[in-house]
């Protein structure tokens, strides 16, 4: 029986494909998805793909997280520089957490170089594009085998 994983999206991440292509991409979050069932296959893994532009959401996908998901792969957007919330909620899940950023935030304006997610996340995959969710989810795998 396959393992579930949370991939939760936060604000924006609904344009992906359309907004800032030469920052984020073409690819969409069905791209990601696909792409991210089919590492997820390979690692007996299933995937549960969630996004949401409003954070109180993002904190509910999270405690539902708490009963049905091995892990948690979080791009929380701009909420990663902003949301204790996130952090708080992500703090009472028992599994796995890493934190994905499309593009590298350390190399962006000086106030996306902090994020609170990171404080709980095990690991951090940022700047290699959507390709990051595929990472994540492989070491995903690692870490729940």
């Amino acid at each position: 029986m396959s393992k579930t994983i949370y991939i939760l999206n936060g604000p924006n991440l609904n344009l992906l494909g359309k907004r800032q292509p030469e920052i984020y991409g073409h690819d969409t979050l069905a791209d990601v998805e696909a792409n991210c069932a089919k590492v997820g296959q390979e690692n007996g893994l299933s995937v549960t793909l969630m996004q949401s532009n409003h954070e109180g959401e993002i904190v509910e996908m999270i405690h539902a997280a708490r009963d049905n998901a091995a892990g948690i792969i979080i791009n929380p957007a701009a909420y990663s520089h902003t949301s204790v919330a996130i952090l708080d909620a992500l703090n009472t899940f028992e599994g796995p957490v890493l934190e994905v950023h499309i593009s590298n935030i350390h190399k962006r304006e000086e106030f996306r170089h902090h994020s609170f997610v990171s404080a709980r996340a095990e690991g951090v995959i940022a700047g290699c594009g959507v390709n990051g969710y595929a990472l994540a989810m492989r070491h995903m795998g690692t870490l729940l085998s």
